[in-house]
């Protein structure tokens, strides 16, 4: 008996094999990017969303609020809840003191960290690799276990004061006239000096936390730079500094001012650190956030006006170094 198979006819709009592959990848990588989309839309644009609607709310007694389409809140922060009666400017105060506080720290990380990079860029790639995974390791620690860790450091009954005074130092500080100078500069009192609470303490604890983040955001630029240039300015006589300054500073001046501003914007909301070691007078934005939203005052309406002033702060500011860095890569 004869068995006469039926083969069918392939189609002829149906694609090859390997177009066919190409196209389900091409989908599938499309439906990837929708839906990292989505959650960028959801984890990012929809909280902010809620909270510039709950910005322009309105306070209710009793620890509430509800919707509205107010400026009040925006305008309590730039004069006062008591306008036009009364002007104040405690919130514009609170935004200065968390601008100071960022500038400054995360200058003082990124001039630190500068030298120790380039110097940790001429080592082995083995030890590189060493520091490297030390610095990535400091980052698991919390910021409260760092802001607690100094803490202890400088407090004035078991940490550096109490050194400064079991050592003598603090007497040599009396007899040279520098314990006046730490005085006037609210580092001291009449007995011993003291770190707890002032702005040296709260930059210093601040720098500190963004210091490996300074290391790991240069070291990219510092490492791709050529030796031969710094080798054949000191060929010619140039000192270290002169070096560093006509060599090192002009091939990285993007990176540095890159660094800082990330690092302004990451700690623009510092919160622990301001709360543990600053004077109530120098509190910042993000402290009084936290009072309205979740601490005594309870106006979550407010809160969010000063969230939203945070957030256009740190982007003037990386608006401002963006074309600051345009500038200067079209001026080299």
């Amino acid at each position: 008996m004869t068995v006469v198979g039926h083969i069918r006819p392939a189609a002829d709009d149906a694609p090859p094999r390997p177009e066919r592959a190409a196209l389900r990848w091409r989908a599938l990588g499309l439906a990837i990017t929708l839906l990292l989309w989505t959650v960028v839309l959801v984890l990012c644009l929809v909280p902010l969303a809620l909270v510039l609607v709950i910005s322009v709310g309105q306070k209710v007694e009793g620890a509430g609020w509800e919707w509205g389409f107010t400026a009040e809140n925006y305008i309590r922060f730039l004069v006062g809840a008591q306008w036009p009666a009364e002007t104040t400017f405690l919130y514009l105060t609170q935004l200065y003191w968390s601008m100071r506080y960022a500038v400054v720290a995360s200058v003082i990380a990124v001039v630190t960290a500068l030298p120790f990079t380039y110097l940790m860029t001429r080592q082995s790639r083995r030890a590189q690799a060493l520091w490297l995974v030390f610095l990535l390791a400091t980052l698991s620690l919390s910021e409260v276990f760092i802001v607690m860790g100094w803490d202890i450091i400088l407090s004035n009954n078991s940490g550096l004061p109490m050194l400064f005074a079991a050592s003598g130092l603090t007497d040599w500080l009396k007899a040279t006239g520098w314990f006046d100078v730490l005085r006037d500069w609210g580092l001291a009192n009449p007995r011993n000096v003291k770190f707890k609470t002032s702005e040296f303490a709260t930059v210093l604890t601040m720098s500190y936390l963004v210091w490996p983040y300074a290391v790991i955001l240069l070291y990219p630029a510092l490492s791709r730079l050529d030796p031969s240039l710094a080798e054949a300015a000191r060929t010619m006589g140039a000192r270290p500094w002169t070096v560093a300054r006509t060599v090192i500073l002009p091939a990285v001046r993007l990176p540095l001012l890159g660094a800082v501003l990330l690092l302004f914007v990451f700690l623009l909301g510092g919160y622990v650190a301001v709360t543990v070691f600053a004077d109530p007078a120098k509190h910042t934005t993000a402290v009084s956030v936290y009072e309205h939203v979740r601490g005594s005052t309870l106006n979550a309406p407010f809160g969010a006006a000063q969230s939203v002033i945070l957030l256009v702060t740190a982007a003037v500011f990386l608006v401002i170094g963006h074309r600051l860095s345009r500038t200067s890569r079209g001026g080299g």
